[in-house]
């Protein structure tokens, strides 16, 4: 787990909402937030829901400890009263939300916080700074995906990124389903595979290319992917050829117009018997571009900067919002953010075959249930206490399946209608 404390990854606004509410009484009313998106990003066709996981942890271990109370009272953003009470803090109240690798679209009710005001509304930035970057990746991820048609991808963006930001990234691009991460720290926390080569210093290195390339052979056998573009591309293939032998497992081209080099160098390779030997391609790649070489003979695809940024939408857009207050639902009215009171309960409605074909969301009610619809919000904190959750594995493998059940329409890359209509039953 990281070793950063959660507690002041905090914006001083919700404690000073807690200051007050300890004053005047109300900081005890029981009461429900709910996480959902007003849109998706331009151009998507749906969201993928990530970073919970991650998320229960960071609330089991949401402490202050004296140090963190002792900055609150120095800087006046605590009195004496609101230091006391977060001195004392242990979040008692319930988490409820969608699964990890669960579709979401605008409107869904995709996590709910019920507990007492104070106890919750310290936990709304923490909740939406890890949500916003999990979901974001997630989704370019799973279109990268898409894209790929199967092929396999490895996530290498870890020098684009935030140092923690970068292993959350590898974490929701593995859930999307990237084979590898480049990022160890990813594999030693998640158990995600690991994979990585040589960069174009380590051939800069030695005195000419062949030489690095026996070094990379010599330590690593052939099972190694030689990088081939650090001069010219055809006489790198050549030279890895030369050097490891035909047995080479495969050989990465990072630059140049990479569907006539892709073709170009699976004829070279060919030709020097190396039929076997994969072509591994990386570059700036977001999912357009691996769509664009779907024809090409590319065996994977190294992404890094497009996944870690969440290919143009670096943030899932989710909000926080007060729903309901000791029962009564609460409604805030603003134009353009208007919110829908009361907590709620979401099914996902399929036919017969299997795919999905509207999510229904009853406020402050139980859906009429038909034959094929699905339950999605879970238990992931009971009274204070994290439930057992889903491997990452099973996660990914629930997106997989949702990926599967959404009209084809939906997984296309250019902009459109969300995959599957939101119907929200009024109230009764």
């Amino acid at each position: 787990m990281s070793t950063l404390r959660p507690a002041l990854l905090t914006d001083q606004y919700e404690l000073t909402m807690v200051s007050a509410a300890l004053r005047d009484g109300t900081a005890d009313r029981r009461c429900v937030f709910e996480v959902f998106s007003r849109r998706l990003p331009a151009g998507r066709r749906y969201g993928v829901v990530a970073g919970t996981g991650r998320l229960v942890d960071m609330i089991r271990d949401f402490r202050f400890d004296p140090a963190e109370i002792d900055f609150l009272r120095r800087t006046g953003v605590a009195d004496d009263r609101a230091a006391q009470w977060l001195a004392d803090y242990r979040f008692t109240g319930d988490v409820d939300g969608y699964a990890e690798g669960e579709l979401f679209f605008p409107g869904s009710p995709i996590l709910t916080v019920s507990g007492t005001f104070a106890e919750c509304v310290v936990l709304e930035t923490l909740v939406l700074s890890v949500l916003n970057h999990d979901c974001a990746v997630a989704a370019a991820a799973a279109r990268m995906v898409t894209a790929a048609r199967g092929r396999a991808l490895i996530e290498m963006g870890s020098r684009r990124a935030h140092e923690e930001a970068a292993v959350a990234a590898a974490r929701s691009a593995y859930l999307a389903g990237f084979r590898f991460t480049s990022n160890l720290a990813a594999g030693q926390r998640y158990g995600i595979p690991t994979a990585g080569t040589a960069a174009h210093a380590f051939t800069l290195l030695h005195d000419d290319e062949r030489a690095a390339f026996a070094s990379q052979v010599a330590t690593l056998g052939k099972d190694t992917t030689l990088l081939v573009d650090t001069y010219d591309i055809a006489q790198g293939i050549r030279n890895a050829i030369a050097v490891a032998g035909p047995e080479l497992r495969a050989v990465r081209i990072d630059s140049g117009d990479l569907a006539v080099i892709a073709q170009q160098s699976r004829e070279l390779l060919d030709s020097l018997g190396a039929t076997e030997t994969k072509i591994i391609v990386s570059g700036d790649l977001d999912e357009y571009a691996i769509a664009s070489l779907a024809a090409e003979p590319v065996d994977m695809y190294g992404a890094g900067t497009a996944v870690v940024t969440g290919s143009g939408a670096p943030t899932a857009g989710l909000v926080y919002k007060l729903v309901e207050v000791e029962g009564r639902p609460v409604v805030k009215r603003s134009e353009h953010k208007a919110t829908i009171g009361g907590r709620k309960v979401a099914v996902r409605r399929h036919k017969p075959t299997g795919t999905a074909t509207e999510e229904v969301i009853v406020p402050q009610g139980v859906p009429d249930r038909q034959p094929n619809d699905r339950l999605l919000q879970h238990s992931y904190v009971v009274s204070g206490e994290p439930v057992a959750l889903p491997t990452l594995d099973e996660s990914r493998e629930h997106l997989r399946e949702c990926l599967i059940s959404i009209p084809w329409e939906g997984l296309k890359l250019s902009g459109g209608d969300p995959a599957v209509p939101v119907t929200v039953v009024p109230a009764t």
